[in-house]
């Protein structure tokens, strides 16, 4: 079967016979790789040296043994003198006589993948008619012979040259189309812009990075093509490149959300225009977000781990002494001043407590949650608290309906904390006004609304300041500070500000992450009150997965061996001599392929539950299907 390379080879075999030139092609090894029929005619070869793979220093030998090039007293190093010019690969052209009187020009090429291609022309006829010039030299100038044979021989030579250049050329194009698909193909916008700020090239990739501007920019100003926006604050550090200086700075792009590094090239020494090389960084700000808010918790847990200890020390002797004082038989006014100075104090414990909710580690806990149903119940929540001329309006944009990843419970405080807020803020009536959007696809943007005072510029200056309050004795001044730092940690931000008009205006931006599809799997529940193990799988059955129960730690020891299980959801209180917890380590210790989750009714405080929580991801019981299925999401793996 002749193969379509095959049937290409034979075409241009063909084609080359019919060039009236001899042709021959010698691949970088010195191999013969092609030639036309020309060439062993006109050398008057056998066929093993016009064989594909011939040597050239073994036709070469044969030339030189058989008086191609005249007499010749030492034949190998007249070979290797050959061998050893081909292997230069230079550009060449000369003009000889062969035996028998006829002249041959040879004109050589390399070749851009290595060897090089050769082309014998017959110019006997053009030496013949230059000698019969020469006979005439009576009748012409000597100098006038003399110019043409040396024009003649500089345009054949311009030739040559001329075929060189064109495939050089050809090289240089392929090259620009190879680095243009390169650029094109990288994640990040590269382009360069001349002194005037316009472009000059640019891959399309701008849109990608800055999202709704456009594609093809070259030839537009740098103002046209980023917006206003983005350029007045890049310019100045575009001039100080034009004038040598290179940068790599970030810049936030408003409309999307986006962070975005640029890094600005000058043009080499002589010439001026700057490289630009633009990235989107805005999971890579994100995480240093939050790794810098966990860095700032730890820091504030060993500032106030020792001064909460003393202090807390401090109130326990107040209340001491004031317990004492209170069953001395005192008068009513002074039993009142011991009830508000106990009250002090108990509140100052409140204190302690909510210092180390804001500065002791808490690890962020992502999984699945639906927005538009978690606002409403959010709602329900909170709308108990309001009084009875207070309303409260929850709203949800379109393309938040996909569960995303975020922290329910984090977002649910912070949530609470600044409805509370407006409402301590409005008084007894008044609108406060829920709304989540998506800002493209970075951001989920949540708003909290109120139609009262607003905030007063000393509020906007220092609203997430720890112990800054407004509310005078009534606050701790911490609410809005465990906002902002919940929401750091999540790598978001918070923005306060007023509303046109009237009214407060808290603004948190989350990162839109999507939530991994649940993917149905076969659980092995392990639990021993039948009522709670009959609960919790039908919540496990409602959200599409299989369940094989067990009521005992041996028990579910003896269904573990079923190959299909997936996840082992145990309780950690079991009847018997074995624990959930030791269920779940001796499945672990014997390399289980599920994964390994604990839940329980244990205080926080209960050493089993701690160690528990240690090793393997836990649960707290009661909880709810939205509760149970984002424990048992990926993004909860232990």
């Amino acid at each position: 079967m002749v193969t379509p390379e095959d049937a290409t080879a034979k075409l241009t075999r063909a084609g080359l016979n019919l060039i009236q030139q001899a042709l021959s092609i010698y691949d970088s090894e010195l191999r013969l790789a092609n030639c036309n029929r020309r060439f062993q005619e006109m050398f008057d070869l056998p066929d093993w040296v016009v064989t594909p793979g011939a040597r050239f220093e073994d036709t070469i030998r044969f030339l030189v043994q058989r008086g191609e090039y005249g007499p010749v007293e030492d034949v190998e190093t007249a070979v290797a003198q050959r061998v050893e010019a081909a292997r230069a690969f230079e550009p060449h052209y000369l003009e000889r006589a062969r035996p028998g009187g006829r002249w041959i020009s040879v004109e050589g090429a390399p070749l851009p993948q290595g060897g090089w291609v050769t082309v014998y022309t017959d110019i006997t006829e053009i030496k013949y008619q230059e000698r019969l010039l020469k006979i005439r030299a009576d009748e012409l100038s000597a100098q006038l012979l003399a110019d043409s044979q040396r024009l003649a021989l500089a345009n054949r030579a311009l030739a040559a040259s001329n075929a060189a250049l064109e495939e050089a050329k050809r090289e240089l194009v392929d090259m620009e189309a190879r680095t243009r698909l390169t650029t094109e193909m990288m994640p990040a916008h590269i382009a360069h812009v001349g002194p005037d700020l316009v472009y000059t090239y640019s891959n399309r990739r701008l849109s990608t990075i800055l999202p709704g501007r456009p594609s093809e920019i070259v030839g537009l100003h740098g103002r046209e093509a980023l917006g206003a926006d983005v350029f007045d604050r890049i310019e100045p550090k575009l001039q100080r490149a034009l004038a040598g200086e290179a940068s790599v700075f970030e810049v936030t792009h408003e409309d999307s959300g986006r962070r975005i590094r640029v890094a600005l090239t000058p043009n080499p020494a002589g010439q001026r225009g700057v490289y630009i090389l633009s990235t989107d960084v805005t999971e890579e700000a994100q995480a240093r977000a939050a790794l810098a808010q966990t860095r700032k918790r730890e820091l504030a847990a060993q500032l106030t781990s020792g001064l909460a200890h003393d202090f807390s020390n401090l109130l326990t002797i107040i209340l001491g002494l004031q317990d004492r004082l209170g069953r001395l038989g005192l008068p009513p006014e002074a039993r009142e001043l011991v009830g508000a100075t106990v009250g002090a104090a108990r509140r100052g414990g409140r204190l302690l407590d909510r210092l180390a909710a804001i500065s002791g580690p808490r690890a962020l806990r992502p999984g699945p949650v639906c927005l538009p149903a978690f606002l409403e119940e959010l709602r329900t929540l909170a709308t108990p608290s309001l009084p009875a001329g207070m309303t409260l309006s929850v709203g949800c944009d379109a393309g938040l309906e996909r569960p995303l990843l975020l922290d329910a419970g984090a977002l649910q405080d912070s949530l609470l904390n600044l409805i509370l807020n407006a409402r301590d803020a409005m008084g007894t009536e008044g609108q406060i006004t829920l709304q989540a959007r998506a800002l493209r696809d970075t951001w989920a943007e949540v708003s909290v609304a109120d139609t009262g005072p607003g905030f007063s510029e000393e509020a906007l200056a220092h609203a997430f300041d720890p112990f800054f309050t407004t509310k005078g004795g009534a606050g701790s001044g911490l609410g809005l500070a465990m906002v902002y730092d919940q929401t750091q940690l999540a790598g978001g931000t918070v923005r306060v500000s007023n509303r046109p008009g009237s009214g407060a205006l808290v603004t948190l931006r989350l990162p839109l992450r999507l939530a991994p599809a649940a993917s149905a799997r076969l659980v092995l529940l392990v639990e021993d009150s039948e009522e709670i193990r009959e609960g919790i799988r039908e919540m496990l059955i409602a959200a599409g997965h299989s369940v094989v129960e067990a009521g005992s730690a041996d028990e579910a020891l003896a269904l573990a061996g079923l190959p299909e299980i997936d996840l082992v959801l145990s309780d950690i209180n079991l009847p018997g001599g074995m624990s959930g917890l030791d269920l779940a380590e001796r499945l672990a210790a014997a390399g289980h392929r599920a994964e390994l989750r604990l839940m329980t009714s244990l205080p926080p405080g209960a050493a089993l539950r701690a160690r528990a929580a240690a090793r393997f991801a836990l649960i707290a019981k009661p909880f709810g299907p939205a509760e149970l299925a984002a424990f048992l999401s990926p993004a909860q793996a232990a």
